[in-house]
Order: structure tokens, then C-alpha cells, then sequence
């Protein structure tokens, strides 16, 4: 008997609501690429984009463990001669909190294509609020640890 093989038509996606307050950051970013993959899906197939649709919230509360916000640094260059930028964590946290985590998930997704198709379904906002209740997301809980 051979494999079921899922059409694109046939593929079905969920949009789910994810508040990072308190989650810590890789924990959390490796949990929302294995569902933007689809992995957790009982049809998943790794040439397929089967992911869901994830909003995350509130990532301007997310948790960092160790000295991280003082050591770790992203690197940026313009293209231009001298043009290299190096910011920590800690900055970046204070201006663009959504991209900390943006940029964790997309380090945890393949770096083709299929990745970049994967990573149009996430959506992360800094506050609370988010503009997609017309999709009807599903609240996802993820326990935290020491709170289960």
C-alpha cells in the first residue's frame, strides 16, 4: 500500500495564538518551528509547506537565561565597505523585541524555498494586541516549566 501523499488543495491550516510572557526563547522558538513545519501534523511530509499559522504576543516579555542580554550579539552589514553592525541582545530588545524572535525561529527553519515560504506564517507583535481575530486563531498554551 503505497504512502498518502497530501495534495497542496487538501492540506488544512490552523492559525494559533501564542503569548510569550515568560516563555524562554529558544524553547519557544523551536516549539513554533516544529509547527510551522508541520510536524505535527500525523500527514507530515518534509517537501511540503504544512505548517500552521502562528501569532505570537507580548514578545517584548519573553525570558533569556544566562548573561545572553549582555554577550550574545547580531550581526548586520549594508553591503557597503566598513558597513558592519553589531548590536546586543539587550538593545534589539529594547527596539525591535519582535525580531529577536522572529530571527531565533528562522535560524531553527531550512534555509531554502520551503523555509522562507514557512516563515511568511508567523507573525509576532511586541504588546498584547493583534489584528488577526478575523482568522478565528485558536489559543495555544505551552506549558512553561515550573508551571505545568
Amino acid at each position: 500500500m503505497p504512502t498518502p501523499m497530501p495534495k497542496e488543495s487538501e492540506i488544512e491550516r490552523k492559525w494559533f495564538v501564542l503569548d510569550a510572557e515568560g516563555q524562554v526563547l529558544g524553547r519557544l522558538a523551536s516549539r513554533v518551528a516544529s509547527i510551522l513545519r508541520g510536524k505535527h501534523k500525523p500527514t507530515f511530509v518534509p517537501h511540503l509547506a504544512m505548517g500552521d499559522h502562528v501569532v505570537i504576543v507580548n514578545a517584548e516579555k519573553i525570558t533569556l537565561t544566562g548573561a545572553k542580554p549582555e554577550n550574545k550579539k547580531y550581526f548586520r552589514h549594508t553591503l557597503y565597505p566598513g558597513g558592519a553592525h553589531w548590536i546586543t541582545l539587550r538593545d534589539l530588545m529594547q527596539k525591535h523585541p519582535d525580531r529577536i524572535v522572529i530571527q531565533a525561529v528562522r535560524g531553527m527553519m531550512p534555509k531554502t524555498k520551503l523555509g522562507r515560504a514557512m516563515m511568511k506564517k508567523l507573525k509576532v507583535y511586541a504588546g498584547g494586541e493583534h489584528p488577526h481575530g478575523a482568522q478565528q486563531p485558536v489559543a495555544w498554551d505551552i506549558p512553561v516549566r515550573g508551571r505545568e
